[in-house]
């Protein structure tokens, strides 16, 4: 055996890198529907045991109980993570449960108004940025405090935190802060072995994109942009998810994994 190099990778022939999250904790927010959900499924498939939140309970419970029947070990807290007590509190049941966190997956945004940036009001905006940016960063602080041994947050962006889009000032802003927090953490606790990364996905099928995907103008403008000429499946965003969770990105931090169907390969 010549090098370090080769040994590695004889090691590859017999243990390929695995998605597998067996005996690790991960929290999930904004969880109870869309891509949280595929989220959470995908990661209680790979073997994690899971933190659940969310605002709407009945969903989110809903989710908990399909996991739950298929072997998988969740609890359930229910909250806003624009509220500072909802996020104490999802990390007391942490703690409490499991006495350490492994994995956090920031996945709560709001995208309320569709208008021009004229007409949005200073509170819409301080809402979008509430929960987009102040809740997802309180969650890293919070999700942080409990990585004794090190971990993974991945935070969701979005493609239009690097692609501008007409009527979307507040999400596009909030998105674009979420991409320098990923950035900044990636840096800070790289000492701890911590790892930051972002995904960005481009247009999905969920009720958040619904009003636009069947819009007569934007839906088909939306769609004229993107290369493979589909909108996504959440599906697809919670596999790249998973990698970042996994320790097959032993190596990837401080990074954006875009899931645009091509956007921004434009």
């Amino acid at each position: 055996m010549s090098s370090q190099t080769s040994r590695d990778d004889v090691a590859l022939l017999a243990e390929p890198p695995g998605l597998r999250l067996d005996g690790k904790v991960a929290w999930v927010t904004g969880a109870s529907r869309g891509l949280g959900r595929s989220i959470a499924y995908a990661l209680a498939g790979a073997g994690a045991e899971l933190l659940l939140t969310a605002r709407s309970e009945e969903p989110l419970l809903a989710a908990a109980e399909e996991i739950r029947a298929q072997g998988g070990g969740v609890e359930v807290v229910t909250g806003s993570v624009a509220d500072p007590a909802h996020v104490e509190a999802a990390a007391a049941r942490l703690q409490e449960t499991w006495g350490r966190l492994d994995v956090l997956v920031n996945n709560a945004a709001i995208s309320p108004v569709f208008k021009r940036a004229e007409a949005v009001t200073e509170q819409e905006l301080r809402e979008i940025v509430e929960v987009n940016l102040f809740g997802a960063f309180a969650c890293c602080q919070a999700a942080g405090a409990l990585m004794a041994d090190g971990g993974s947050i991945v935070n969701v962006s979005s493609v239009h935190g690097t692609v501008a889009h007409e009527r979307m000032v507040g999400y596009a802003a909030s998105k674009g802060a979420i991409e320098m927090v990923t950035r900044t953490l990636a840096l800070d606790w790289a000492d701890r072995g911590i790892r930051v990364n972002s995904v960005a996905p481009g247009y999905l099928e969920t009720e958040m994109t619904a009003g636009l995907r069947a819009h007569d103008r934007w839906g088909e403008s939306l769609r004229s942009r993107i290369p493979l000429g589909r909108f996504g499946a959440t599906a697809e965003v919670a596999a790249a998810v998973a990698f970042l969770a996994s320790d097959a990105a032993s190596y990837v931090t401080g990074t954006t994994l875009f899931v645009d169907g091509g956007w921004t390969a434009q």
